[in-house]
C-alpha cells in the first residue's frame, strides 16, 4: 500500500500570550511571558498563586447563552481554536466529503472545572444530600466531548475520538490523525488539544506533587527552563488546532500549505509515574523513531522545540537524549522551550508547540527560551538554547518533543514542503 503524504493547511491557537495565531506568534517572537497572578479563583491559601491564564477572553463573542450552559471552558477553547484553524485552511468554503474528514482532539484533564463545581455544590449540602446535578454535567466534563462538539458543528463524519496521555496528549492526537491520512482512511483531520486546568483542586494537586513553581515574588520569570534556579513548571491553559490534509487533496483544492508533517514517534520510558528516565532513554528512542519515519538523518534537523518544562529532572534528561541522538550536531542545532513564555498547557502543550514549530519554520525564526539567567552547571554550555532572544535562521526541518506523566513520549517532525 502506498503511504500518503500529510501536510498542514490550517492552524489555530488561543494561549496565555495571544488569543489568535498572529497574536501567539507576536508573543513568541518578542519573548512575552504569559505568567501572572491567578484571577480564576482566590489563590491566597495556595502555595502557588500564579499561572499562565488566557487573557481578555470573552466567551459571548463566540457562543450564545444556551451554548455556554453546555460547554466547559476547555471545550470553549477547543472550539475557538478549531474555528480559526478551519477558516484558515479554507475548508469551510470547500465542498468536502464529510465522511472523509475526522476529528481527533485531546485533553489531559477535560472538563475539570465542571467536575469541581458540580461536586462542590453537591458536597456542600448537609446529609442526606439531594443528588441533583445538571443534565449537562457529564457531557461537560468528559474528555472526548471537545472532539464531538467540533464534528457536530462542522458535520465532520470521519474518525472521531479523544486521546489522553497527560502532557503528551495533543501530540498523540496529531500522531493518530497523521496515521489516518497516511493510510488513506481520511482526506482531512482536525486535531489538537485543549486544557483549562486553573482551578483550586488542580493547583493544589500539582503543589502537593511539588511539580509547579512557587516563585510568587516574580511570576513573570517563574518558567525558566535550563536555568540553575528553576523550581518547577507554570500551569497554563488554552488550546491549539491543526488541520492536517492529504497532500494531493490539498493541492487539488488549491489550499495554502504551511509545512509537511513528515515524521512521528511514540514511546514509553517504562520507568516512573512522574519522573522521566534520568538518561532520557525513551526520549532518545522517540526522536530516533520520528527521524526514521521521516527518512531524515539527525544532521538535517535545524531546530528542536523541546518539552522543556522548567523541572530539574526533565530538562536535563531531554538534553541528554538529544546528545545521544544528534551527537556533535546537537551543538549546531537551535533548541528552545516556548513553555518559558506560554507556561505548561498540559494536554494542549503538544499542539501549541506544533503550531509554534510550524510558525518558526515558515518565518525562519527560532523563538527564544526566556528567563534563562544562569545556566544549570550540569548543562553543557555548547548547547544553543536560544537564550532570552529569538534568532533568525534558515529552517528546513523542525522537531517538536512532548512528554507526559506516566512515561509517555511523542515527537513530531515538520519540514518545508518539497513539491
Amino acid at each position: 500500500m502506498e503511504l500518503k503524504r500529510v501536510v498542514v493547511t490550517g492552524i489555530g491557537a488561543i494561549t496565555p500570550i495571544g488569543n489568535t495565531v498572529p497574536e501567539f506568534w507576536d508573543g513568541l517572537r518578542n519573548g512575552v511571558s504569559g505568567a501572572d497572578f491567578i484571577t480564576r479563583f482566590d489563590p491566597a491559601l495556595h502555595k502557588t498563586k500564579f499561572a499562565c491564564e488566557v487573557k481578555n477572553y470573552d466567551p459571548t463573542k463566540f457562543f450564545d447563552r444556551k451554548e455556554l450552559r453546555k460547554l466547559d471552558l476547555y471545550s470553549q477553547f477547543a472550539l475557538v481554536s478549531a474555528q480559526e484553524a478551519i477558516e484558515d485552511s479554507g475548508l469551510d468554503k470547500y465542498d468536502y466529503d464529510p465522511d472523509r474528514v475526522g476529528v481527533i482532539y485531546g485533553s489531559g484533564t477535560g472538563g475539570i472545572n465542571a467536575l469541581a463545581q458540580e461536586l462542590e455544590q453537591f458536597y456542600s449540602q448537609q446529609p442526606p444530600r439531594t443528588p441533583r446535578f445538571s443534565p449537562f454535567f457529564v457531557p461537560k466534563f468528559i474528555i472526548d466531548i471537545a472532539a464531538g462538539h467540533i464534528s457536530i458543528k462542522y458535520n465532520f463524519r470521519g474518525p472521531n475520538f479523544a486521546t489522553v496521555s497527560a502532557c503528551a496528549t495533543s501530540a498523540h492526537a496529531i500522531i493518530d490523525a497523521f496515521n489516518y491520512i497516511r493510510l488513506g482512511l481520511a482526506d482531512v483531520m482536525i486535531t489538537g488539544g485543549s486544557e483549562a486546568p486553573i482551578n483550586e483542586p488542580a493547583v493544589a494537586g500539582f503543589n502537593a506533587m511539588r511539580a509547579i513553581s512557587t516563585r510568587n515574588d516574580d511570576p513573570k520569570t517563574a518558567s525558566r527552563p535550563f536555568d540553575k534556579d528553576r523550581d518547577g513548571f507554570v500551569m497554563a491553559e488554552g488550546a491549539a488546532t491543526l488541520v492536517l490534509e492529504e497532500y494531493e487533496h490539498a493541492k487539488k483544492r488549491g489550499a495554502k500549505i504551511y509545512a509537511e508533517l513528515a515524521g512521528i514517534g511514540a514511546t514509553a520510558d517504562a520507568y516512573h509515574i512522574t519522573a522521566p528516565h534520568p538518561e532520557g532513554v525513551g526520549a532518545a528512542k522517540v526522536m530516533e523513531m520520528a527521524l526514521k519515519v521521516a527518512g531524515l538523518s539527525p544532521e538535517q534537523v535545524d531546530y528542536i522545540n523541546v518539552h522543556g518544562t522548567s523541572t530539574k529532572l526533565g530538562d536535563l534528561s531531554e538534553l541528554r537524549a538529544i546528545e545521544k541522538v544528534f551527537g556533535e550536531h546537537a551543538y549546531n542545532l537551535n533548541i528552545s522551550s516556548t513553555k518559558s513564555m506560554t507556561g505548561h498547557m498540559l494536554g494542549a502543550a503538544g499542539a501549541a508547540e506544533a503550531v509554534a514549530s510550524i510558525l518558526a519554520l515558515v518565518n525562519n525564526f527560532v523563538p527564544p527560551t526566556i528567563n534563562l539567567f544562569e545556566l544549570d552547571p550540569e548543562i553543557d554550555p555548547k548547547f544553543n538554547l536560544t537564550p532570552n532572544k529569538g534568532q533568525q535562521r534558515d529552517l528546513k526541518v523542525v522537531l517538536s518533543n512532548t512528554f507526559g506523566f506516566g512515561g509517555h513520549n511523542a515527537s513530531l517532525i515538520f519540514k518545508k514542503l518539497e513539491e
